[in-house]
């Protein structure tokens, strides 16, 4: 199997599903505690949506955490370990989709807001989910991209391309990380032009206490 692949990321992902659920149970994660899930879930409640599509629901959080704020949410995911365990273990309404699944396994329905959060680290497989957005998001409705910052491009030089993955500051229980496909911001924005979106707006959470950035939202929806 290519290290670098989509593939090699559902493989990974795979074999982290017991430490990665671990993971969010105890809040080991310090920057998803008080800041990235905190701004993801304000800028969807914010735009009162009544339907929500979570691509990449990884073990049901977020979809819960909507769900018992009355919002109808559905979340997806690659990978049956994960699907299972958020049918089992949360609220809300999960379904075993990849991502080269999405129109065809979504068709008919329409979503006021979709989010990916932390969700789009392919490269194949994130320009499938751009071509899918325009015919699952209803007309006035919100794509919401939360994702590493280019800051955090280890260093290398500033251009797309593969990049070794890291489990850096979690428990020894994780192995083989997942690679992540870097893009620039000018690269995000060419995708939303190239799939008839508009990027609107970005914003940037940031850690209140030491003022260092914690990840990038890429926020749009329908060209107008």
């Amino acid at each position: 199997m290519n290290p670098f692949s989509d593939e090699k990321i559902v493989d990974s992902w795979s074999k982290n599903i017991t430490p990665w659920i671990k993971a969010i149970t105890n809040n080991e994660i310090e920057s998803r505690n008080g800041i990235t899930d905190k701004a993801i879930l304000m800028e969807v409640i914010n735009r009162k949506p009544t339907k929500i599509l979570d691509i990449g629901c990884g073990e049901g959080w977020f979809v819960e955490a909507l769900t018992k704020k009355g919002i109808e949410a559905l979340g997806i995911d690659a990978i049956e370990q994960f699907i299972n365990y958020a049918k089992n273990n949360r609220k809300g309404k999960y379904q075993l989709l990849s991502y080269e699944q999405l129109s065809e396994g979504l068709k008919g329905k329409l979503f006021d807001v979709i989010i990916c959060n932390f969700s789009l680290i392919g490269e194949k497989s994130v320009n499938q989910v751009f071509e899918s957005i325009p015919s699952l998001l209803n007309k006035k409705g919100t794509f919401i991209i939360q994702t590493l910052h280019p800051l955090f491009a280890n260093e290398q030089t500033y251009v797309d391309g593969w990049r070794k993955g890291s489990w850096k500051g979690l428990s020894k229980e994780f192995m083989d990380p997942a690679p992540w496909y870097f893009r620039t911001l000018s690269s995000w924005s060419n995708l939303f032009n190239a799939n008839n979106l508009q990027l609107s707006s970005i914003f940037e959470p940031k850690n209140e206490t030491t003022n260092q950035v914690a990840s990038i939202m890429l926020i749009g929806g329908h060209n107008k």
